[in-house]
């Protein structure tokens, strides 16, 4: 017995010692993609139901899963969030892996569900440093870093000025590629008297291989979705500025 005190008043030492806190586990990933879609006020619910149906649908497409499967860890890391007035970012869907059509499948069941959150006039600039804190805030490590950037207007009516979100994306090694919505189910464009591609163009996108898609129509916008996610998954960029009109 007297041998066995010792022993045992280490056990006890150790049981009692607090335990450390765990360092969070990172998941590596091919792409860290914060897909930024345009909630503001010129878009109807109809359109953003609209929005969000192409994003799953796109998500959910052969040619994506086998884009997602033919990088180096065969996942992504993905998160989608609704944009408006500067006080007003809404997280659809917070961060997942989508590695597999089971988990493309996953991402359009959550991305459908919950109500809308985000309202109010354009503040880009603030949806841009949104999406830099949603990069730099989660548990992934991914080989780029991309943002999704999705609207009809290249304005910015309050909150910080697009150039210094911007600014913040690209200081973080961040690219932002974008997706300019001249049209979704309305009978006329929104760009009201300017080119909204150009805009997007000179004005917003950034970083290593940025590009523009547009959307003209309903079946433009799937179509634009789908091929902007296979080149942003493969790292590639469409062989001209009008490849997905």
């Amino acid at each position: 017995m007297r041998r066995l005190a010792p022993l045992l008043a280490l056990l006890a030492a150790l049981i009692a010692r607090p335990v450390a806190a765990q360092a969070p586990v990172w998941d590596d990933v091919d792409l860290e993609l914060v897909l930024l879609a345009d909630a503001s006020g010129s878009i109807d619910f109809q359109e953003l139901r609209f929005q969000r149906q192409g994003y799953a649908d796109a998500m959910a497409d052969p040619l994506v899963i086998s884009a997602i499967r033919d990088g180096a860890h065969g996942r992504i890391a993905v998160t989608y969030v609704e944009w408006a007035d500067a006080a007003s970012q809404h997280v659809v869907v917070d961060w997942m892996l989508v590695g597999s059509a089971e988990d493309a499948a996953l991402f359009g069941d959550r991305l459908m569900a919950p109500p809308r959150e985000a309202f109010g006039r354009n503040a880009i600039g603030a949806a841009l440093m949104k999406g830099v804190e949603m990069i730099a805030s989660n548990h992934h490590e991914g080989f780029r870093k991309v943002i999704d950037f999705s609207g009809d207007s290249a304005n910015n009516w309050n909150g910080p000025s697009i150039a210094a979100g911007r600014q913040a994306a690209l200081d973080a090694g961040i690219t932002i590629n974008g997706l300019a919505i001249l049209c979704l189910v309305c009978a006329t464009g929104r760009a009201d008297g300017y080119d909204l591609e150009a805009a997007f163009r000179d004005r917003i996108i950034g970083g290593p291989g940025a590009f523009v898609v547009t959307a003209d129509g309903s079946e433009a916008f799937a179509n634009a979705v789908r091929r902007k996610l296979i080149l942003e998954i493969s790292g590639l960029e469409p062989p001209s500025r009008h490849a997905a009109r």
